[in-house]
């Protein structure tokens, strides 16, 4: 195994890696410094888009326009070619301290997000699905900060996190509508005073990776939820995780440069690094794109 850092850009709180298949590039977010960033799979032909608000995360378009981005009051459509918005739909405006966080698009071509207490401190937020038309549905309620959605390889599980309640769920996923049912404890973390389950992704064999943000922790879980590997990081405010490259065997892990709230631990100088896991064994699946 092997850590090398692919660009050290400082994002402020990098976050959603998102490795597309058919452009061979890799996507990814720094959610308070709002902006959308992409770059080949060595970090070559840097490219980034200013956004108008704070993001949460993006889903590209099988439509090859741009992409879907959940901004910190709603969905909006981001044109590549212009780099102009076009808002979807407002998310909670009676409720100005949240915003959107975590998402991600399931092998239907819907996007899945949810919104966070921007204090994390109450169960103020909720998940949504975005449909292929364009039509909202709020499928959960009272979570305080929203992470890790991803599906297994049979789409017939969804994984969840609110990120303080020390666990990541698991639910029955019906890919045919899009329903969950039955949500249970899939992991309850191993965890320090600070550490919480942050973004997720599931390789091919059907292991979810989680980064544990603020324990510099990457995470292997089993089908069964028992830990499998533990990888420690250079850092220690890890994010998110995602497949990519050629081959889909490097683990992209994003980080944040600036700790979002007092009460959380600085670090190193190598924080808000892009970094890429190498020689792991294991391989991805590609990526869904948002859209009918």
């Amino acid at each position: 195994m092997q850590i090398d850092i692919v660009l050290d850009i400082k994002t402020s709180l990098g976050e959603g890696p998102l490795w597309d298949v058919g452009q061979q590039r890799l996507y990814w977010i720094d959610a308070s410094g709002c902006r959308v960033f992409r770059a080949t799979a060595d970090g070559r032909e840097l490219r980034a888009w200013d956004t108008p608000s704070r993001v949460g995360s993006i889903a590209l378009r099988k439509d090859g326009q741009g992409a879907i981005c959940s901004l910190a009051k709603g969905f909006s459509a981001l044109d590549f070619r212009t780099g102009d918005f076009e808002p979807l739909h407002d998310i909670e405006p009676d409720t100005p301290e949240t915003w959107i966080n975590d998402g991600k698009v399931d092998r239907a071509g819907r996007f899945f997000a949810g919104t966070m207490d921007s204090m994390e401190a109450g169960p103020k937020g909720a998940l949504y699905r975005l449909d292929p038309d364009f039509s909202l549905t709020r499928v959960g309620t009272g979570i305080i900060c929203s992470n890790g959605p991803c599906w297994s390889p049979d789409d017939r599980i969804f994984y969840f996190a609110d990120s303080w309640s020390g666990e990541i769920w698991a639910y029955d996923y019906d890919i045919a509508t899009g329903t969950l049912a039955n949500r249970r404890t899939f992991v309850t973390l191993e965890r320090g005073p600070t550490g919480a389950a942050d973004g997720s992704t599931v390789d091919a064999e059907g292991y979810l990776w989680n980064a544990q943000v603020f324990d510099g922790l990457i995470v292997r879980y089993a089908p069964d939820g028992s830990r499998d590997r533990v990888i420690e990081m250079p850092v220690k405010k890890v994010t998110s995780v995602m497949f990519g490259g050629p081959d889909l065997d490097v683990l992209y892990v994003t980080s944040m440069a600036k700790q979002p709230l007092p009460r959380y631990p600085g670090d190193g100088v190598q924080r808000g690094a892009l970094f890429a896991i190498r020689d792991l064994g294991v391989r991805g699946i590609p990526e869904p794109r948002f859209g009918a």
